[in-house]
């Protein structure tokens, strides 16, 4: 069941995620070339708990951190740990908190130090594309304009969509309906209402679509060992057009 949120809830979904925000915003600031995704994890941490929130990911279906840190040719659902960051790398940082009932999400991939061409590229694309897919997120759309307009401008530019994992809607639980794909065909899908707050997060790889599950269970690669990249905002869709929550 897809839940239409009040003005009144939608601000207490933008009070979430703006903590995620600037939350993210400190921890793009502590990677750099040097540290572990656990030093990173462990910032965090202290982060949560000066603003006195909840870590959403921890203890999700068992996930042990506060945040997934994914390295280079890791999709999502990276887990920190010992792996140093070096200079060329590339970084996606996913979080969420629940303040007040709500949840907040969002991902952001950074840059360590200098990176490659391709790298730069895929980074710029990937933000891209969230934008151009948010801009789909209005009343009177289907869901799939989302995705479909995701995929048109990623495919376009030669990168290519991760089909196993999609955006979601959010609220009260940290994964509601619906599903929202980074791909599909226009005009398919539900049709977007006030009220709806979806997070919309495209997975972009600078090679084949296809990704793998690592032993530990969660962390995600691309198959063909090629980078990935990684960029969510949660985004509530209003009368007057999409709402995004979790920008500063």
């Amino acid at each position: 069941m897809i839940i239409l949120r009040s003005t009144h809830e939608i601000e207490k979904l933008r009070a979430s995620n703006i903590i995620v925000a600037g939350i993210l915003q400190e921890l793009k600031f502590s990677a750099k070339a040097g540290v572990t995704t656990l030093d990173i994890e462990r910032i965090c941490e202290e982060e949560i708990k000066k603003r006195k929130v909840a870590a959403a990911f921890k203890g999700y279906k068992g996930y042990p951190y506060c945040i997934c840190t994914s390295v280079n040719e890791e999709v999502v659902h990276g887990m920190p740990g010992k792996r140093v960051l070096k200079d060329g790398d590339i970084l996606s940082i996913d979080m969420g908190v629940l303040y007040n009932g709500y949840y907040g999400d969002a991902a952001i991939t950074v840059p360590i130090g200098n990176i490659s061409g391709e790298a730069e590229r895929l980074l710029e694309i990937t933000e891209k594309s969230l934008y151009i897919g948010i801009d789909e997120a209005k009343v009177g759309n289907r869901l799939f304009d989302i995705g479909a307009s995701i995929q048109e401008y990623v495919e376009k530019n030669g990168f290519s969509v991760v089909r196993d994992f999609v955006g979601h809607g959010i609220g009260q639980s940290l994964h509601e309906a619906p599903q929202v794909p980074n791909f599909g065909k226009r005009s398919k899908g539900i049709r977007l209402k006030a009220g709806m707050v979806l997070a919309i997060e495209p997975m972009i790889n600078a090679g084949g679509s296809d990704v793998v599950v690592l032993k530990d269970g969660w962390t995600a690669v691309t198959k063909d060992g090629s980078l990935s990249a990684h960029f969510e905002h949660s985004v509530a869709i209003t009368e007057n057009g999409a709402y995004i929550l979790s920008k500063l």
